[in-house]
C-alpha cells in the first residue's frame, strides 16, 4: 500500500486535470485513471500493469478477476501482466518467482501525456538488490502505453551492463470474452506451436484457434496480424505486434482454473490470453554498447501492421510492441 501523500504528489506532478489522475487504486495501490473522449483506462504502478481498456462507447476489452489479490509481492490476475525476464518458471531455479519478477514490482512513474485525443503513460523500473538475487543484469525496462481507439503498449530493455543479456518476455495479455468457447482466433492457421500441455511438442495449427480444453501453446510466428472474434460480445478485437517472434494462446480450463486461487472456478469462461511475447528458444540476446531506441510509429494503423520480419538489433536497446483495436460486429 502506498501512502497517500505520495499518491497525491504523483497526481500533483503528473496527472492532467479532467483527463488522467493518480489515484488510490484497489489494496491501496497507486494506479492511473484514464477518462478521454476516445477511452477510459486503468494503468497499476504495481507491475506496471494494464488493468482496463475501454474505447469510447464499447464495452470492456480486458478481463480482470474478481479473485486478484492486490497486494505487494502478488500478480494481477488480469489485464496485461507483464513477464520478464523468463516465462513460466526459471529453467535454472525452481524457487523464483513465475514468469519473473517485474509484474510484482513497484514500477516508477515517467510521464503521463496527451498526444491528440490519445492519453500516453510511461513507466520504468531498473535492476536493484531485489533483482540481482535472482538476475544479475544491470537493466532498465520502460513500459509506454497508449490509450485511445486504439490501445498501443511498447516494452523497451536497456542493457546497462558490460556483457551481452538474455531475456524472455511476454505482455500477457486476458482478452475478455463472452464464452471463451464460442471466441475464434483467426490468423494462425498452419502456424506451428509447441504444445506446453503435451511435453512441449511442436504442432500444427489447422484452422482458427478454439480453446476446448486446457491449452498453453507458443506459436513460432511473427504474424503481426490476428483477430479475436467473440459473437457473444459481438465485436472483434485486432491485434498487431512487432518485435515478437512467438504468440502465446492460454486457457486454464476448468482444472487450471479451480487450482489458481486469484480466478474464480467459473471465470476461465471469460478469458481467453493472446500474448505477443519473445519465449524459449525464441529468447532475446541485446549485447552491450551503443544505444539505438526502437519506436512504434504513432501513426500505423493497427490493421495495416508492416509485413515484415521483426529485427532484434545486437545493441543495448531492442523493444517488443503491440495494438489493439476493437471493432463491432
Amino acid at each position: 500500500m502506498e501512502d497517500a501523500s505520495k499518491i497525491t504528489e504523483l497526481n500533483r506532478r503528473f496527472g492532467i486535470p479532467g483527463l488522467a489522475e493518480v489515484v488510490e487504486g484497489n489494496g491501496g495501490l497507486p494506479r492511473v485513471s484514464i477518462a478521454s473522449p476516445t477511452a477510459a483506462g486503468e494503468m497499476y504502478l504495481h507491475g506496471a500493469q494494464v488493468t482496463s481498456w475501454k474505447p469510447a462507447g464499447a464495452e470492456e476489452v480486458l478481463f480482470l478477476s474478481s479473485h486478484s489479490r492486490w497486494e505487494d509481492g502478488h500478480a494481477i490476475r488480469g489485464g496485461i501482466p507483464i513477464c520478464f525476464p523468463w516465462f513460466r518458471a526459471k529453467s535454472d531455479d525452481p524457487n523464483a518467482p513465475a514468469h519473473g519478477f517485474v509484474r510484482t514490482k513497484a514500477w516508477r512513474l515517467e510521464s503521463i501525456v496527451q498526444r491528440g485525443s490519445a492519453i500516453a503513460i510511461s513507466m520504468f523500473t531498473e535492476s536493484d538488490e531485489s533483482t540481482r538475487r535472482w538476475w544479475p543484469a544491470d537493466f532498465r525496462l520502460v513500459h509506454r502505453a497508449t490509450f485511445g481507439s486504439e490501445l498501443c503498449l511498447e516494452l523497451e530493455l536497456t542493457n546497462n551492463g558490460i556483457s551481452t543479456v538474455r531475456f524472455q518476455e511476454a505482455l500477457h495479455t486476458y482478452h475478455k470474452v463472452g464464452h471463451v468457447q464460442t471466441a475464434r482466433l483467426h490468423g494462425l492457421d498452419q502456424v506451428h506451436y509447441l504444445d506446453n500441455t503435451d511435453s512441449n511438442r511442436e504442432k500444427v495449427q489447422h484452422g482458427d484457434v478454439v480453446i476446448a480444453s486446457e491449452t498453453d501453446r507458443a506459436y513460432l510466428t511473427n504474424q503481426p496480424g490476428l483477430e479475436l472474434e467473440d459473437p457473444t460480445l459481438h465485436r472483434r478485437i485486432h491485434i498487431a505486434k512487432e518485435n515478437s517472434l512467438t504468440t502465446v494462446v492460454w486457457n486454464p480450463w476448468v482444472e487450471g482454473a479451480r487450482a489458481l486461487p486469484d480466478l474464480g472456478d467459473d471465470e476461465w469462461t471469460q478469458m481467453f490470453c493472446v500474448e505477443a511475447s519473445n519465449v524459449l528458444d525464441y529468447a532475446v540476446d541485446v549485447g552491450a554498447g551503443r544505444s539505438t531506441a526502437w519506436r512504434l510509429p504513432s501513426e500505423l494503423p493497427v490493421c495495416q501492421a508492416p509485413q515484415r520480419s521483426p529485427k532484434v538489433r545486437a545493441n543495448s536497446q531492442t523493444g517488443l510492441a503491440f495494438q489493439l483495436f476493437l471493432a463491432l460486429l
